[in-house]
This record gives structure tokens, C-alpha cells and sequence, in this order.
């Protein structure tokens, strides 16, 4: 079983409100979940208290030591919480990401 960590959406039409749960990727979104690791607000900024993410660090620090894959949006919230580490990018020149690295390396061609 694939876990995956991933928003589930909560709240009214218009007013979208996201728990962030540890779920079985096969799983649907608003589905079966394992735990529920916290949540995420989008429209706290509008609100006084500007609360918009809370986290359960130690849960989800087990489950990703236990191999769940966060989805994008859960890892860029888990890199501003500062769970995760940035990815290390390799700088070919003045161009980065995977095409660099391949045009800089002969062997795998052209891309």
C-alpha cells in the first residue's frame, strides 16, 4: 500500500477549507483516510487571527520516516514549515533542471 500525503477539501461551496490526512493513494480524495495531520486554510488572510496552517509535526514526521510521498501542494506547506529540505538543483551554465543536464551530457544525446 502507497501512502500519500495530500489535501483533503472540507468546508461550504466558495469557502474552501483543507485537512491534510496520510491516505492510501489509490484511495478518492475526499475518501478513506489513515490520520489526519493537520490543516490548511486559504482564506485566513481575511480572518484576524491569519492562522492558515497547523500541523501535527511529530505524525508527520513519522509517516514521512515510514515512506509517504507528499503531494506538491503539501510539499511546498511542508517546506515553509520547514519539514522538508529545498531539492538541490544542478546549475549547467546559465540554464538548471533536467533538460541542462541532459544537453550538457554527451552520452544520453540530444534532447
Amino acid at each position: 500500500m502507497a501512502v500519500k500525503i495530500r489535501l483533503e477539501r472540507c468546508g461550504c461551496r466558495n469557502r474552501p477549507f483543507y485537512r491534510i490526512v496520510a491516505a492510501d493513494s489509490k484511495s478518492p480524495r475526499d475518501g478513506k483516510h489513515l490520520q489526519v495531520l493537520g490543516f490548511y486554510d486559504p482564506l485566513a488572510a481575511d480572518k484576524e487571527d491569519n492562522k492558515h496552517v497547523g500541523l501535527k509535526f511529530d505524525l508527520v514526521q513519522h509517516w514521512l520516516s515510514v515512506g509517504a510521498q507528499p503531494s506538491d501542494p503539501v510539499r511546498r506547506i511542508l517546506l515553509r514549515a520547514g519539514l522538508l529540505s529545498p531539492p538541490q538543483m544542478v546549475v549547467m551554465g546559465n540554464k538548471t533542471g533536467p533538460r541542462a543536464i541532459a544537453q550538457a551530457d554527451p552520452a544520453t544525446g540530444p534532447v
